[in-house]
């Protein structure tokens, strides 16, 4: 291993030794309380070091997102890439796909859904906004796809394939923002799946096309 490999190699390692720090502070004391210096005090590094790496503290919470998006899409192209499954089948991978990723980190997915909605985005460099951009952009265009398709063999309702596309992402976000806010007051009240199975199902039936449609 060269040296050049090595230095990138630990940069990385310290990239992600303070993106875990910060979520556990972030996990501990929401994001308006929790400061760098707590981050950096979790990481057991100085502050200077943490501002190496990230601009300040919306770019390292908006840091979280990128992880899930990643996640998403990787998730999404799967499902894409499916040759022998007709458009309901893919629709029922899709909606599989998302609660799998609320699985693979709830409290991260949460956070994203919460800066989607905040002023945290006007703090962010051009280039993370561009990330995240590009990875949300490409993470839509996936479901669109499946929407597409369905509209193309006529099954699904004949809307707009994006337009499908944002308002089922906007019924996942929306049912698990409102859930979590509800068990946040109520910890006994979790009953995010089987809103989200109902919210699905009543989406599904609401897609599909010809007469008779409720």
């Amino acid at each position: 291993m060269g040296i050049q490999e090595r230095k990138e190699r630990e940069k990385e390692r310290r990239r992600q030794q303070i993106i875990v720090a910060a979520k556990r502070v972030f996990s501990d004391k929401g994001f308006n309380k929790a400061t760098m210096e707590d981050i950096a005090t979790e990481a057991e590094l100085s502050p200077g070091t943490l501002y190496l790496y990230f601009r300040n503290k919306e770019e390292l919470y908006a840091s979280l997102s990128l992880r899930i998006l990643q996640y998403l899409l990787i998730s999404l192209e799967h499902v894409t890439e499916e040759k022998d499954m007709d458009p309901w089948q893919k629709l029922h991978d899709l909606m599989k796909a998302m609660f799998d990723v609320y699985d693979f980190d709830p409290l991260i997915i949460i956070n994203m859904f919460h800066l989607q909605s905040s002023e945290t985005l006007k703090n962010l460099s051009p280039e993370f906004l561009l990330k995240i951009e590009e990875l949300s952009g490409k993470a839509l265009g996936a479901m669109a796809k499946i929407f597409d398709e369905g509209i193309r063999k006529g099954v699904f309702i004949e809307k707009h394939p994006v337009a499908l596309a944002d308002i089922f992402w906007s019924l996942f976000s929306g049912v698990v923002l409102w859930e979590a806010s509800k068990k946040f007051i109520n910890q006994e009240k979790d009953y995010l799946k089987e809103t989200l199975e109902t919210a699905f199902e009543i989406f599904k039936r609401g897609l599909k096309a010809g007469p008779g449609q409720n």
